[in-house]
């Protein structure tokens, strides 16, 4: 009986491609990493190009923008001509903006390059998202995501390290060259995998829609960067910006007959918990590996290559959960799962607050393992749950609104974290840096603890059906 069970559940486990979500899970890990492995070689990138470190910001942030930007108009852009070929155009693009990006000759081409390769990037992430999810039955959406939920946690964690290695070993530029052949691999496989049988809409672009929720994303963006610059009126200028052209986009879409988003999917409260809650989540824990080496760095005193060598033990514990973490939310179901992983993710970075320079080693390895087995359970829930209800004719939007909703989300990690380590370190005064960076783990663990009232609200079997037992 155990054998002809477990033939039964290989079968049910195959009713979705595997090498299909594979794929897409590659694509998705190439746009995350890119967005932050240059952060690590700024220094060296401005001593080639003669300018300040500070300088070379204008290549990280364009990049985050460009996908911001483009983010909200890519479910429209495969609606109207297709997901196999505007995936693979996509791929192609950011490939040669990535060649490109490799023979900049300064660093006003580099930035513009870098803008290319973001909105190329942008159309990989719910292009190639949808292409899963349309062939996925509801049994097999947990299976599903547990491919598309690792590229989020691994590329922030193994980033800082990845790009100093590279830039001691080969150059910053050899950062963009690999990726030429990872590009060729995937566009290969992406004309093998995805499905020809697309279907093409001739719905109109709804251009205000885009253009006011792109001016939004840009000055939520902007503001929380600016957090650290001491210029408070221009902060609150951009935060209400923010906020007021996302109030006109939403009034607007609610009246046009063909809106970029569709507002009826947030009346689905598991989607609503899923994007609302899960982007403070997502903003935290993206931001969080930033606050680690900062605090081993910047606090402790340590080499860039052994912070980054101790991070990777978040990985260790991404990687150690995840075949447990279906398995884990069948048992608790969404609700449960949420509460958990929040809470004790929360746990995990205030205890950072406590940890110094004389802290053994394998203790602090230990945390980080930790933290990266929470942060697994409670992203792959999050990001089944937001699709758990979702009809089969609302997916196209609510893919684009997920996708633009978690960009903004992992955009503004990074620059939360920084604004953290600010405030701790201004707090901190003149006492040792050590503390400064240790205080920024208390707001951010505070943080962490408001997708809470989201999770709460979910009645206890939301989502049953993508957890049911086959």
């Amino acid at each position: 009986m155990s054998r002809i069970a477990a033939l039964i559940r290989t079968r049910e486990a195959a009713s979705f491609s595997r090498p299909l979500a594979l794929l897409v899970a590659g694509a998705l890990f190439l746009e995350n990493l890119d967005g932050a492995v240059l952060q690590t070689a700024a220094p060296a990138v401005a001593r080639d190009f003669g300018v300040a470190p500070a300088g070379v910001s204008p290549a990280i942030v364009g990049y985050l923008l460009a996908v911001a930007v483009a983010v909200p108009v890519a479910g429209w852009v495969a609606e109207r001509y297709g997901t196999r070929r505007v995936f693979l155009w996509a791929v192609a693009g950011f490939t040669m903006a990535s060649a490109a990006c490799a023979l900049a000759p300064d660093l006003l081409w580099l930035c513009l390059f870098r803008v290319v390769q973001g909105a190329a990037g942008a159309m990989m992430i719910p292009v190639g998202r949808i292409a899963v999810l349309r062939s996925v039955r509801p049994v097999d959406l947990l299976a599903a995501m547990a491919y598309l939920t690792w590229p989020s946690l691994v590329a922030p964690v193994v980033a800082p390290f990845l790009g100093g290695v590279i830039t001691d070993v080969a150059g910053w530029r050899w950062i963009f060259v690999l990726n030429v052949p990872i590009g060729v691999a995937l566009a290969i496989s992406g004309a093998l995998l995805i499905p020809r049988n697309d279907t093409s809409f001739r719905t109109p672009l709804d251009r205000w829609g885009h253009l006011l929720t792109a001016g939004a994303v840009v000055c939520l963006t902007g503001g929380v960067e600016l957090l650290r610059g001491g210029r408070p009126w221009v902060v609150a200028a951009l935060l209400v910006a923010a906020t007021l052209l996302a109030w006109v986009a939403a009034r607007g879409m609610a009246h046009h007959p063909h809106p970029l988003f569709d507002p009826a999917v947030m009346r689905i409260q598991t989607f609503r918990v899923g994007n609302v809650s899960g982007s403070i989540y997502r903003l935290v824990i993206t931001g969080a590996p930033f606050l680690f080496v900062l605090l081993f760095q910047a606090g402790f005193g340590w080499s860039a290559a052994a912070a980054g060598a101790m991070v990777t033990a978040v990985f260790v514990g991404n990687l150690a959960i995840k075949p447990l973490t279906s398995p884990i939310i069948r048992v608790l179901g969404f609700r449960r799962t949420l509460v958990w992983s929040i809470v004790a993710g929360a746990a995990t970075l205030l205890a950072f607050g406590w940890v110094h320079a004389s802290t053994p080693a394998p203790v602090i390895a230990a945390l980080l393992v930790f933290s990266g087995v929470v942060r697994s359970i409670g992203f792959s829930a999050y990001n089944t749950v937001m699709f758990a209800d979702v009809p089969r004719d609302l997916l196209p939007a609510a893919n684009g609104l997920s996708a633009t909703l978690q960009q903004v989300g992992t955009a503004l990690g990074i620059a939360a974290a920084a604004a953290a380590a600010s405030l701790g370190t201004s707090w901190a005064g003149p006492d040792p840096v050590e503390l400064g960076y240790r205080v920024a783990f208390v707001p951010f663990a505070a943080l962490l603890l408001l997708p809470l009232l989201g999770a709460l609200r979910l009645p206890a079997n939301a989502g049953g059906h993508a957890t049911a037992r086959r």
